[in-house]
């Protein structure tokens, strides 16, 4: 299909230099002539606004890659953090645990404390 749209535009750009001729030779314009000219400014136009859409995909594509990275870099780091809390939380149950034996045994202690001075 762009091949069409390119010996269009060839053609196109042929007419369009044969009624330049015509303006320079001081030829009268026909109406015919005149599309030609209008065809040959609107064809200009949109090769110059493919142009500008190629140059934004491009940025555009170039951006999402650069997002892409900061995504992988911030998964990254939000691992590493979760890892590291994770690994804090575990270390202070285990702390917990310990405190609660630890309890456990002092209460213990002081039933059996109790126990011998109600005896005594």
């Amino acid at each position: 299909m762009s091949d069409v749209s390119g010996i269009a535009y060839d053609a196109l750009k042929m007419a369009v230099e044969h009624v330049l001729g015509k303006i320079k030779e001081g030829k009268r314009l026909s109406t015919e002539d005149v599309l030609i000219l209008y065809l040959g400014t609107i064809a200009g136009d949109l090769r110059e606004i493919k142009a500008d859409i190629a140059r934004l995909d491009h940025r555009i594509d170039e951006t999402n890659r650069r997002i892409d990275e900061v995504v992988k870099m911030l998964s990254a780091r939000i691992d590493d953090l979760a890892k590291l809390l994770s690994a804090r939380i575990d270390e202070t149950n285990k702390r917990i645990d310990a405190l609660q034996i630890t309890l456990l045994e002092i209460q213990k202690l002081l039933i059996e404390l109790v126990r011998r001075t109600g005896s005594a």
